[in-house]
Parts: structure tokens; sequence; C-alpha cells
């Protein structure tokens, strides 16, 4: 499904982080709606490099990108010299920032600005260079534990990843008053589908409890996980949102979910449902109470104002469209 009416014919496309979740559906969107478009991708890939709570630093994996034509960098935005290189030799027209320490449980704060806030700058000012226009993964971790529905302007993030993204929107709306590109921030909240599962253990709960069912394991949910609820918004709303943005009305940063709390119970009924099983729910105590969201809810009002973004996926579609993606991953990686 095309998203814009746009001619992308001759136009240059920096995704970083294109071999991530987000990424690679942005890559591949472009590939098969505009291919005459050049897309390019940056990403720095996976590694044994790992994190202090033994994450994987990198979650880029090649997998995500098999069957994409176009061209691929590995670096890490990170490296000024690289992203000098882009300047120089390359002329882009709209920058996808993607990549980022995304693990919202790391502890290294040092390389979280580093990567998060201070490479952004220096992407912000490649596009600046290049007259791009900047779409950038924001992220719900900038609310913290602010009341539900979370509106833009109340945050109160609780790690320091939540921290950096706010950080980033600060930065953008500074670029906003002094440069005449368009920058803007998308506040992604609890997404899923293809493409996440090289996230390992930060993967979404949809592919998670999907794996679960499938190994014949019951499903283990924290208790009054009816009272639990999510914003939780399918791949395919993610990506128009951000194709949308890429000539908004103005520029800004805005939430992007469906505008709907469901909960984590929701999830594993509609896919036992999808899945033809009837497992018995295991409820077990939760040990993050006083450290976890338990609401969370998306004002989308100025994101279908400024950028005609409307959800296409209720919690049911997405299972259901994402459903037989989980059933190929778990034949080819899990089983």
């Amino acid at each position: 499904m095309r998203y814009i009416d746009n001619d992308l014919k001759d136009k240059t496309i920096l995704i970083t982080g294109g071999a991530g979740f987000v990424g690679s559906n942005l890559a591949f969107y472009f590939q098969e709606n505009h291919p005459d478009a050049k897309v390019v991708i940056l990403d720095c890939f996976r590694s044994g490099e790992t994190l202090s709570n033994g994450n994987l630093k990198s979650f880029g994996h090649f997998k995500n990108l098999i069957g994409f034509t176009g061209e691929i960098i590995s670096g890490d935005i990170n490296d000024k010299d690289l992203l000098l290189d882009l300047e120089i030799n390359y002329k882009f027209d709209y920058i996808f920032h993607e990549a980022a320490i995304s693990d919202t449980t790391a502890q290294e704060q040092d390389l979280m600005i580093k990567t998060n806030v201070n490479a952004y700058k220096d992407l912000l000012d490649l596009a600046v260079a290049h007259d791009a226009n900047m779409i950038y993964a924001s992220s719900a971790a900038t609310y913290g534990n602010a009341e539900s529905p979370q509106r833009v302007g109340r945050e109160a993030p609780q790690n320091v990843y939540g921290f950096s993204k706010l950080s980033m929107d600060h930065l953008s709306r500074e670029y906003i008053k002094s440069s005449d590109i368009s920058i803007v921030g998308l506040r992604y909240f609890n997404v899923y589908g293809a493409g996440e599962y090289f996230k390992n253990t930060t993967a979404s709960m949809v592919l998670q409890f999907g794996h679960q069912i499938l190994c014949g394991k019951n499903p283990k949910l924290f208790e009054d996980s009816d009272k639990i609820l999510r914003d939780f918004i399918y791949i395919g709303d993610i990506i128009q949102a951000n194709v949308k943005a890429m000539e908004p009305k103005q520029s800004g940063i805005y939430n992007v979910g469906t505008g709907k709390a469901r909960s984590f119970q929701d999830i594993v009924d509609i896919l036992q449902k999808e899945l033809g099983t009837t497992l018995t729910c295991e409820y077990i105590p939760n040990p993050f109470i006083g450290s976890y969201q338990f609401h969370t809810e998306a004002d989308i009002t100025t994101t279908r104002d400024a950028l005609g973004y409307e959800p296409a996926y209720e919690m049911e579609d997405g299972i259901s469209a994402y459903v037989s993606e989980i059933k190929r991953i778990y034949e080819a990686e899990v089983k």
C-alpha cells in the first residue's frame, strides 16, 4: 500500500538502523512502492558485543534484509569520519533515523547519550547540509509513568533511554527554529510485527507469547494481566506514519500509537484464537510493581491533524496479519 502520491523518482533516502526492525520494514516499503527511489541503508549490524545487562549492543541482522536490492553500508553513527563521507559523497533527500541503543534496560548512560543524542546532532547537521527532510524515531519511553492518555509536553522519563529520546526531541525543536528543513519526531508506542525476532528478549510480547503457544507451553502472564494495558501498534501503522511524515504540514513531535489501550490478556486470547489453541494461562507475581507502567495510551490527535495519520490495524487485525510470520519464524529459527 502506498501512503503518499509523491513521485520519489531520483530521490535518495538514507535509513539508519536499516537492518533493524523498523528500518528494514521501511526499506522494503520503498523498494516495493517507490522502486525509482534510491535507498541507502546504514547499520552497524550485530557482533558479539553486549551491554552490561547481557543483551546485544546491536540488533541489526542481515536476515531482515534478504531480498533488499539497494545499497548497504556497514558503519556506526558515532563514526564522524563515516558521516563526513556520507556528506561529501551522497546527496540525500530524506533521512529516516532509526538507529539507536534501544534497550530500555541498558545501564550505560555514556553510550546511550553518545549514540542517541550526540550522533543524532551530527545527523541533523548532515540533513541541513543536504537540505534533507529528517524523520526520526522518538519513543513513548519519554513519558515514563505519566498519566494516560500520554500527550506531548507531559514527559517524565524513568530511564536513560527515555531521557535520551526526550533530549533528541529538545534538540529537534532547536533545529526546527534555526533551519528550513522538515524535522519530524515520531514517538512509537509498543510496536509489534515482522522483523522484530532478532531483537531477542526485547521483541514484543506478541511474538514471545506466540512462540510459547507454538511450543505447546502454557502462556505465562503477570497476575491481573487483564488490567495491565498498553497501546500496542502494528508495524504497518508505524510505516504509514513514517512515510506520511515525509512531507508533513509542519515539523514537530508526534505520538504514533492506536489511541487505544489493550491488555496482555487480549494478546494471548487473540493469538490462541488465531492459532487454534486452548492452552491454560499461568499467572505469576509481577516483580516490577513500583517500576512498571500499568497503562499507556497515545493521544494521536495532533498526529492525525498534522500528518494525516489514521491507524489501520486494531490488535485483532495486526495479530491476524502477523501470525503467518510468527509461524514462519518459529519453524525457521526457534523449533
